[in-house]
């Protein structure tokens, strides 16, 4: 045990000693409570008169000036109390020790202490007992461990279980392990048993450390010793709910089922309110060995739960031949939620619905917890259309959603960006107390390139005086950074707007005391690239160097990485390449994408040795070629007008696994369109069909105008309606009834038709709009949809020549 500081002592005189030590240190400005030495300056510098001790009626004074905050007045008349010629013994302190206790008053108990020792007073266990208490809820807790450690000698403490209990209790409220286990050790070498109390703290503490494994140990012991009441095992459920062990949560909530439907549980409340069990509670022997709840303990679960394990989802349905009273009502509807909740957080929807089948089939009447648990649970796998059937159930019962419910909901319609219905969640919530479900709106605002609709929300948060975190300003600095359309290139005007938005933003955060994060930077400094402002763009990045390590590459990479991109895309080679030169000198780790940003570097002067330098770093790295570093390579290529090389850099890169994409095969598409060379376009456009790799509006944009520009006009049309069936339909088929829906489309001649071919557009799928637009043209102007690609005569001819053509190439 560390040494401690013995305010009880076996001693007397050191006890007096140490005590007076303490209390004048509280005088002269330590731990002091309200009035409490300013009380002591009076009493010792009065005249000198001494009232003559008070009588039997002296107890009851001081209890009252204490109750009543008097501290002064009580301070007093326990001096004058100890000062006379009665005779005291300990039942004349019970009452104020058990007043400190009750308020909690620390140190009105130690200098009560001081005057019982000075005069001798056999201390009584009820005595012991109060102090501990009142030290304990008081956050004394060393020096209520020093009092525990001394009580085994006294004849007079017969039973310390009560006072470990309470000790134990302190510990698990003030989150204090280490204390605890300092008393476990004195349980251990004073033999104090454990009760069902003792039990419950231990879960406490094993929760508070995330300690699954010292839960199951608790469980095996505490049952080989009791027969767990309700109460008992609502905690355990609740412990393991806390953990995220549903298994054994679920399988200990059947026992509890099991057991209030078998026989009836006597459960009473406490003076306070709480749950107690009738039952006589026997303390169980000590085991010698408390070290299931240790700070340096695993979280590792156990394989050793005595119960008999039922597989999730194969609920016992039992029907309740008493009616249930109120108490057990209650413990039972509150075991059920914490498993309900639980099904939320490890996303098991299955498990929840039968648990609301089997409440209804015991009587018990959902609460608004339980739905919220439920609602949560389902909407994470099922979406939000599930979740809001629930809710019309809540209404027609008259229960009210709670707060929780309404934000995980809107935060669903968010991801799923329906906004409206978003929106109206949040405006049903009556408190706000997070701005997670807010931040999800913003972040649908960002996806949807909304920012009017971000205007408006951002408007509420205000009004609701809710305190936007990090996040919120990540997103603004998304959604507000830029003021031009994408693609457009930035100008002085949008130049000066993008400046006083970001100050505006960065001026908000300051008022919350906010700093950057490494991605609310990264955000800014998109911004700044996109609109051209390179001289901001550098200021912001020396800023990010000074803000975050060098050698915490999650931070700082990203944020190289984000500006040597934006010097790239404004053709500041030149800067790049020192700025890339100086991230590697001074020791930040390029990843994949900083090399393949400075190979697209090297595509733009041209220099293919440079590249192929970057590319031997990026090997000795351990980073793999992709699709992007291809794409780089191929851009130097095409700059010389080298298909020959193109053609079997590409050749090479699909021989090494490398999974090619769209953007790559654009880019060879996008060069032999401008150069007149039909014969690499459709041996590029085939092997797109032969590797599964779909066209896009580009592909479809360069192959028509390569056609167009050599009078090809039926071929382009032709190349024009397969390319857009495959954007449409993959490499399958497209269903007969699904073309009867796309051919009423394409050939419809009400302005309705258009509309609804351009609803796609609104959820993020223009692929699909752009390519039935394709085909109403085509239609317009006489070509016949035919939506089998692989019957067109172009195709075919496509496929035929692809071995030739690649041997002549």
């Amino acid at each position: 045990m560390p040494k401690l500081l013995f305010i009880f002592t076996r001693s007397k005189v050191r006890a007096s000693s140490i005590v007076q030590t303490l209390l004048n240190d509280i005088r002269n400005g330590g731990k002091e409570i309200g009035g409490f030495s300013q009380a002591m300056r009076t009493f010792t510098t009065s005249s000198g008169h001494v009232e003559e001790p008070v009588s039997g009626l002296g107890q009851k004074q001081i209890v009252d000036a204490l109750v009543f905050g008097e501290r002064s007045r009580a301070v007093s008349l326990l001096y004058d109390f100890s000062l006379g010629n009665n005779k005291l013994s300990a039942n004349d302190f019970a009452s104020i020790l058990q007043t400190c206790a009750r308020l909690p008053d620390p140190l009105f108990v130690m200098e009560t202490w001081k005057i019982m020792e000075e005069k001798e007073i056999d201390i009584s266990a009820k005595c012991y007992f109060l102090a501990a208490r009142a030290l304990c809820k008081g956050g004394y807790l060393k020096e209520a461990l020093s009092l525990m450690s001394i009580m085994e000698e006294n004849p007079n403490s017969y039973s310390m279980l009560p006072v470990y209990n309470n000790f134990l209790v302190a510990c698990s409220e003030t989150h204090t392990v280490d204390y605890a286990n300092e008393c476990m050790r004195l349980m251990e070498h004073q033999m104090v048993g454990k009760n069902e109390i003792t039990y419950a703290q231990f879960l406490k503490l094993a929760v508070l450390q995330q300690n699954l494994s010292a839960v199951h140990e608790i469980w095996k012991e505490c049952s080989k010793y009791y027969s767990l009441s309700v109460i008992s095992l609502r905690k355990f459920i609740w412990s393991f709910t806390e953990l995220r062990d549903l298994q054994s949560a679920y399988t200990t909530l059947q026992h509890m089922v099991s057991l209030v439907v078998r026989e009836n549980s006597y459960i009473s409340r406490t003076a306070e309110g709480r749950f107690c069990d009738l039952r006589l509670d026997i303390p169980a022997p000590s085991t010698g060995n408390l070290s299931f709840i240790d700070a340096s303990l695993n979280t590792e679960g156990s394989t050793n739960f005595d119960l008999e394990r039922q597989s999730i989802g194969s609920i016992e349905i039992s029907t309740v031949k008493k009616p249930l009273s109120a108490s057990v009502t209650k413990l039972l509807r509150w075991s059920f939620n914490d498993v309900m909740h639980a099904c939320a957080k490890v996303q098991n929807c299955d498990l929840a619905e039968q648990l609301m089948l089997q409440m209804q089939t015991l009587g018990l009447q959902p609460s608004g917890s339980t739905y919220d648990g439920f609602i949560r649970a389902i909407v994470t796998t099922r979406g939000f259309s599930d979740g809001v059937e629930v809710l019309k159930v809540m209404q027609e019962k008259n229960i009210k959603p709670h707060d929780s419910t309404l934000a995980v909901l809107a935060v669903i319609c968010s991801r799923e960006l329906q906004l409206d219905r978003a929106e109206a969640f949040l405006d049903e919530m009556a408190e706000i107390r997070s701005p997670r479900p807010y931040n999800a709106f913003l972040e649908a605002c960002d996806v949807l390139d909304q920012p009017e609709r971000a205007v408006q929300i951002l408007a509420k948060m205000k009004k609701l005086n809710l305190q936007p975190n990090i996040r919120t300003y990540e997103l603004l600095f998304s959604l507000f950074g830029n003021v031009n359309s994408p693609y457009e290139e930035g100008n002085m005007l949008s130049q000066v707007d993008v400046a006083k938005r970001i100050n505006a933003i960065e001026m908000d955060m300051m008022k919350y005391g906010l700093q950057h994060s490494h991605l609310s930077l990264k955000n800014v400094l998109k911004a700044l690239g996109t609109e051209g402002m390179i001289k901001e763009l550098i200021q912001y990045l020396h800023a990010a160097e000074n803000r975050f390590s060098r050698y915490d590459t999650y931070m700082i990479t990203p944020v190289y990485n984000t500006v040597l991109h934006s010097l790239v895309e404004a053709k500041e080679s030149q800067m790049a390449t020192q700025i890339f030169k100086s991230m590697v000198s001074s020791g930040v780790p390029p990843d994949a994408a900083t090399y393949n940003i400075m190979i697209d570097c090297c595509s733009i002067i041209g220099c293919f040795r440079s590249a192929l330098t970057l590319i031997s770093m990026m090997l000795r790295n351990g980073f793999n070629p992709q699709a992007v570093t291809l794409t780089g390579l191929l851009k130097i290529s095409l700059r010389s007008e080298d298909f020959d090389g193109s053609l079997k850099l590409l050749n090479q890169g699909i021989s090494e696994g490398i999974q090619l994409d769209v953007l790559l095969y654009n880019t060879i598409l996008q060069v032999a369109s401008e150069k007149g060379r039909i014969d690499v376009i459709e041996l590029i456009v085939e092997q797109m069909h032969v590797h599964g790799v779909l066209p896009d509006p580009s592909t479809c944009s360069h192959v028509f105008a390569a056609y167009i520009d050599h009078g090809f006009y039926n071929t382009a049309m032709e190349a024009l309606q397969v390319l857009s069936v495959r954007m449409i339909a993959g490499c399958d088929n497209i269903a007969d009834d699904k073309q009867t829906e796309l051919e009423n489309l394409i050939l419809g001649e009400d302005l309705e038709d258009e509309s609804q071919i351009l609803e796609p557009f609104k959820d993020s799928k223009e692929y699909l709009t752009v390519a039935l637009l394709q085909l109403r043209w085509c239609a317009i102007l006489g070509y016949p949809v035919s939506w089998s690609p692989s019957e067109s005569q172009w195709a075919r001819r496509l496929s035929n020549n692809l071995a030739s053509m690649s041997g002549s190439l």
